[in-house]
């Protein structure tokens, strides 16, 4: 082969041939093989739209973080490991990491509105309300809707439109509470107006869809963590895939020493005091209670992961009172979520009455009466007894409530594991 001789686009050509196959399987390939890093990196792992729920927008929640999906920056958390096989489809909650520089990564929690078994019995629902009986379009059936036409013609959020939905926090809806929701909308562009005139159709479909089968990514919106509320930060949605921050779950307290039980049961009372009155004059309740509707965090801090259950009364504007209350406003959006039956009505609900279910269902597994051998006063194991009972007086459950923060107060620790209490730790005469 004399290619000495030859001009240098002439001896390009001459390679062209089946010689640049002879120089690649020689020379290349080898190269490649023995070097890893030049071969081009596969995926590790794929989301699919089905998995995610986009397959069923606009019934959905949004798509406000489908970015971050992906450019692979939320993993669930063995994809961080050497396993990367999809988690089982028929969970509600998976653990998960979330980055916003591919090197730093904080735990989140990725959760469908409800479990993938309810989602398929709530679209087949759908279907079957428009007298179709494998499937069909949700999102075509849900807009001709007269629910849905009725959101289309108004850029308020009204009482009106959200009776007979199932989530607690529309039992008694005031204006001022629909307000928030539209002004505090995560998944629209424009965010702080309470009007929804910026709103397309899609994104009140989707408001709608959200309102109906899991109120929990709107209290995150509403309340949020940086404001002070005891709730987890909102990260986004994607299809009926919901995404926010990790905590450990309140349980793994449970056989730790009495001083980090105490500090637990402290906070628990405070929070559910705080929901009750704060400065937005809006009390938020609970309808139900149980250990996982709580979690820890880094510092200490005790958050309400779960605020699917949790009730709310205006108390600046009071309670709405519909115009006939004997009408029947049920129909294929009041039965979507994890249940069909709507709440007591507000004017049922005691000022105590979350302090009862904290107590008889929560505190009660982190305080027991073999922890008075381990400093806890016997008086609190009585005063939590009281306040678990539902036939005492509220003014005696509130009684019971503060002879138990006042006793819990003086048993919890202060040290560096717990940074949310700085600087009440370092400069406090108590300590």
């Amino acid at each position: 082969m004399a290619l000495r001789g030859l001009e240098p686009r002439q001896a390009a050509e001459r390679l062209s041939g089946p010689w640049l196959n002879v120089w690649f399987l020689c020379f290349v390939l080898p190269l490649v093989a023995s070097n890893p890093s030049l071969e081009p990196e596969a995926k590790s792992y794929s989301f699919g739209r089905h998995f995610l729920g986009l397959d069923k927008c606009n019934a959905c929640v949004g798509t406000s973080i489908c970015k971050k999906f992906l450019k692979e920056q939320i993993r669930f958390e063995r994809w961080l490991s050497s396993q990367q096989n999809l988690p089982s489809a028929n969970r509600t909650f998976y653990e998960a990491n979330y980055t916003d520089d591919s090197e730093s990564w904080r735990p989140v929690v990725l959760s469908h509105l409800v479990s993938p078994h309810l989602h398929d019995l709530a679209d087949k629902s759908i279907c079957k309300s428009a007298g179709k009986r494998k499937s069909c379009s949700i999102e075509a059936v849900l807009r001709a809707t007269q629910r849905f036409q009725n959101w289309t013609h108004s850029n308020l959020l009204l009482p009106s439109m959200v009776q007979g939905l199932a989530p607690p926090m529309l039992r008694c809806p005031s204006q001022r509470l629909l307000d928030r929701i539209v002004r505090r909308y995560f998944e629209v562009a424009d965010v702080g107006s309470v009007q929804m005139k910026h709103f397309t159709t899609k994104d009140r479909l989707r408001l709608l869809y959200t309102l109906a089968v899991n109120q929990q990514p709107l209290i995150l919106q509403m309340f949020p963590g940086t404001e002070g509320w005891p709730f987890p930060r909102y990260h986004g949605s994607c299809g009926r895939l919901m995404v926010w921050a990790g905590s450990r779950p309140l349980k793994k307290l449970y056989s730790s020493p009495l001083a980090q039980r105490a500090d637990a049961a402290y906070q628990l009372l405070h929070i559910t005091q705080s929901l009750a009155s704060n400065s937005l004059r809006f009390n938020l309740y609970y309808t139900m209670a149980s250990e996982d509707m709580f979690g820890t965090v880094e510092d200490g801090r005790l958050l309400i992961m779960d605020a699917s259950t949790i009730g709310i009364i205006d108390l600046q504007e009071g309670f709405h009172s519909e115009e006939n209350p004997q009408a029947n406003h049920s129909d294929i959006f009041s039965c979507l979520g994890s249940s069909c039956q709507q709440t007591l009505p507000c004017e049922s609900v005691r000022s105590s009455q979350s302090f009862t279910l904290l107590c008889r269902h929560v505190l009660h597994k982190l305080l027991s009466p073999a922890d008075v051998r381990s400093g806890l006063p016997k008086m609190a194991i009585m005063e939590l007894a009281v306040c678990a009972d539902h036939s005492q007086t509220d003014q005696r459950i509130f009684k019971a409530v503060q002879t138990l923060q006042d006793t819990l107060q003086a048993l919890r620790p202060c040290s560096n594991d717990y940074g949310y209490r700085y600087p009440e730790c370092k400069y406090s005469n108590k300590f």
